[in-house]
């Protein structure tokens, strides 16, 4: 095939597919999807939260992530004093290989500890030893949220914050799904729900939109890494969008500093006060 031929093939599949998002998820949906395809946008005041990072000591779950980094939504990144990472395996989806001995690696930089953890379980981790925790699109990965977000909070400071990001469903394979009610996570947690829980695969393979996830594969492909999800956790367990973020922090009796969203992402931050 000859390059003008394979431009011609090229412009006809990014057609198809913009006319296929145009359907599912509507005009300004897809414009937002195209304008923000691997990047995000400034937090506004990120000025008036950056006292809760500065050369401060955190722990971030399941990263690194491009939305904490300098060109990022919150460029956290550049001005910690210690960043300490937990991952759930020495190899993920996301990271490749981890070697916990180089220390947690953010665009080729150490900036503090490795620790290969389940997020549901920091009991190694000393108590009340951080100023701040983030987790940039885990939390839908994570089959008991609550049970995730007790943990930590268990290593997070009096006064220290906490930062969650999640994802907006109207821009990813998540947009026929429901959104997920407080009363529903507060059950996986009284049940003790554990990570390989697969509660939801009925659910995730009926509407998971496997267009605008074209890394999963075929439909047969996607089944068998959804019935693998303990081993490789790419699987969305939950939807979640402010409201039942914020009945979490209220539950756990965060006091809310900030709530917002971008295109991509829905951002709530939140001090721990009396827990």
């Amino acid at each position: 095939m000859n390059s003008f031929k394979r431009r011609i093939l090229i412009c006809m599949r990014r057609g198809k597919k913009f006319f296929y998002l145009l359907r599912k998820i509507g005009l300004k949906n897809t414009i937002l999807k195209v304008i923000y395809r691997g990047s995000y946008p400034k937090m506004n005041n990120f000025k008036d939260v950056e006292k809760y990072f500065k050369n401060k000591v955190g722990l971030e779950i399941g990263g690194p992530s491009k939305f904490f980094s300098k060109n990022g939504c919150m460029p956290i990144y550049p001005i910690v004093a210690r960043l300490d990472g937990v991952n759930f395996a020495p190899k993920t989806t996301w990271t490749g290989d981890i070697d916990p001995s180089k220390g947690y690696l953010v665009e080729g930089k150490s900036l503090g500890k490795q620790f290969i953890l389940d997020a549901t379980d920091l009991s190694k981790l000393e108590k009340e030893t951080y100023d701040f925790v983030l987790s940039c699109n885990v939390i839908e990965h994570i089959a008991n949220p609550l049970k995730a977000i007790e943990q930590w909070l268990s290593v997070l400071k009096p006064g220290g914050v906490l930062v969650i990001v999640a994802p907006r469903k109207e821009l990813n394979f998540d947009h026929n799904r429901d959104i997920v009610k407080f009363n529903h996570l507060l059950a996986d947690y009284y049940n003790n729900v554990q990570e390989d829980d697969l509660g939801h695969l009925e659910e995730v393979l009926k509407l998971h939109d496997l267009t605008l996830d074209p890394e999963a594969g075929t439909f047969e492909e996607f089944k068998e890494r959804c019935l693998k999800n303990f081993e490789n956790r790419c699987l969305h367990h939950h939807v979640f969008d402010l409201n039942v973020l914020s009945e979490i922090y209220i539950h756990f009796k965060l006091s809310i500093i900030s709530k917002f969203e971008i295109p991509t992402d829905y951002v709530i931050i939140g001090m721990k006060t009396s827990y």
